[in-house]
């Protein structure tokens, strides 16, 4: 623009120099002359002042017209222009407006300001995604979807924020099958991308798909779409609920193979591996897990673990009890070893040292087990009135454990009554 200004200086000034100069030289020398101009039977006659004047004005007056002409022509596009910009403008105040409309939760109103400048926007994508966000938040999920296909429409590149912004509404409202489809499609297009594995991993997680969860951890550990404290829970999470649904099949087998695709990290917590000890036990392949109990054991004396070696049942049972007996010497007033031991020695028919570990048990710690089993052995022997006293006995501590835990937790079911029914299948 100033350089514009300069140019029309310098040719005014030199114009206006020219100007000056002809007429100073007309003037000096005492006769401007004339001019004749000859055009068919016409001749023009007039003095150089009078030509030079004419020039002058009919040069400004061509280049007035021509200036019009110019800008008539370039009218309909500036007005075009202005227009565009008028409603690119109305269209940013739209927007604007409609996402402090969406923050304050006006949804409806600010699903209409959106849709209604969408067209004119220049982020038409924003206008609808947050529309489609307005409507699934008043629960209009028809209308939704209809945003969100017009969000695609407007914008086909943009299939992986349409997509996530879908299974993200999805989840929101349990649609998980749904969630889950869209979330396919894009694994598949970006397999690592970080949202989508997110995505996958809540929508699994509230599902309780375990087994996909399963699968979806080495992605989510590769792509460091967690942290690893948080990895390492939802593993432990993860194995932990698959533990417990493959101990269902009582299948030995089942169990060894998941458990041989358990990461070490994880088999080695002391939760994991009681959990996996319980289910080969229930399974009937205690026998290959006994060493494993023992050492851990070692590692973590604790009363769970000391029960579990108990319901083992093993090809050597004198080997058995040999180890067990080895944990007197450390723990020799422990209530619940002196049971499992009382336990281990009447399934040898060994009475005299099994009534012995039992009464010990009795002596430190009663429990209804340790009645039941010094029930078993007395009714064994025949002494079916101190059989009948320790039975009943084992019901009077049951009973109590249950009257307590009911006082303590009124509304909840008491875990005593799992306890008292084995004292109750003796036949007391």
């Amino acid at each position: 623009m100033r350089r514009k200004i300069v140019f029309s200086l310098a040719a005014l000034l030199l114009v206006g120099g020219a100007a000056a100069f002809a007429y100073r030289y007309l003037v000096t020398k005492g006769e401007a002359g004339y001019v004749i101009i000859g055009i068919g039977h016409w001749v023009l006659e007039s003095s150089l002042y009078v030509m030079a004047v004419g020039l002058i004005a009919a040069f400004i007056l061509l280049h007035v017209l021509i200036r019009l002409t110019s800008r008539a022509a370039r009218l309909p596009r500036a007005l075009q222009s202005r227009g565009a910009e008028l409603r690119t403008k109305r269209s940013r105040e739209a927007l604007i407006s409609g996402l402090i409309e969406t923050a304050e939760g006006n949804w409806e109103k600010a699903e209409r300001t959106l849709i209604r400048h969408a067209a004119d926007s220049g982020l038409p994508l924003i206008n609808y995604l947050t529309a489609a966000r307005a409507a699934h938040s008043r629960g209009a999920h028809e209308q939704r979807d209809e945003y969100l296909k017009l969000a695609q429409q407007v914008l086909p590149e943009a299939e992986l924020a349409v997509g996530l912004t879908r299974a993200e509404l999805q989840l929101s409202t349990r649609q998980f099958e749904e969630a889950l489809e869209s979330l396919t499609r894009l694994n598949q297009i970006a397999p690592s991308h970080a949202s989508v594995l997110r995505l996958m991993h809540q929508a699994y997680a509230q599902m309780e798909d375990w087994e996909a969860l399963h699968r979806l951890i080495p992605a989510l550990h590769k792509n460091k779409v967690l942290m690893e404290a948080e990895i390492k829970l939802l593993e432990t999470e993860t194995y932990s609920a698959l533990l417990k649904r493959k101990a269902e099949t009582r299948n030995p087998a089942v169990l060894r193979d998941l458990w041989g695709h358990i990461p070490g990290h994880i088999r080695s917590l002391v939760g994991i591996e009681t959990l996996y000890f319980a289910a080969m036990i229930d399974a009937g392949a205690g026998a290959e897990v006994e060493e494993g109990v023992r050492l851990a054991l070692g590692k973590d004396w604790n009363e769970t673990l000391l029960v579990m070696y108990g319901c083992i049942q093993t090809g050597d049972p004198e080997k058995q009890l040999r180890h067990a007996e080895a944990w007197l010497a450390p723990h020799p007033r422990d209530p619940v070893l002196l049971r499992v031991l009382g336990k281990l020695a009447l399934r040898l028919k060994q009475t005299d040292k099994a009534r012995d570990y039992l009464q010990r048990s009795l002596a430190e710690e009663p429990s209804v087990e340790a009645y039941q089993l010094m029930g078993d052995l007395l009714f064994a022997d025949k002494d079916y009135a101190a059989a009948s006293e320790y039975y009943r006995k084992g019901l009077m501590f049951a009973s109590k454990e249950v009257v307590a835990q009911v006082e303590q937790n009124p509304d909840g079911e008491p875990e005593s009554l799992a306890e008292a029914e084995p004292a109750t299948a003796a036949g007391v």
